[in-house]
């Protein structure tokens, strides 16, 4: 079982999910797919967005586009993240 941090946000009448991966992910778009989809289960029928953090801190996200442009107006400090499980 892997934990992971995640976060469901509801936000301007869409709910959506961005989960924390690591940074490297980001860099294959065939990466990104298959981890999106390995955390469907943990939310199921929601866009999932990633992100990913360089050694400052400094979020970069992959993912539906108006969400990703959200997201890039919020402090990765604002967003509500939990732990959670999966296998």
């Amino acid at each position: 079982m892997t934990k992971i941090q995640g976060a469901v946000i509801k936000e301007q009448g869409v709910t959506f999910a961005t989960t924390v991966v690591k940074k490297h992910i980001l860099n294959s778009q065939m990466q990104c797919q298959q981890t999106a989809q390995s955390f469907q289960p943990l939310f199921p029928g929601i866009p999932i967005v990633l992100m990913g953090q360089d050694a400052r801190g400094t979020p970069t996200y992959w993912g539906r586009k108006d969400i990703v442009n959200f997201l890039r107006n919020v402090h990765p400090s604002r967003i509500p993240w939990k732990e959670y499980t999966c296998n």
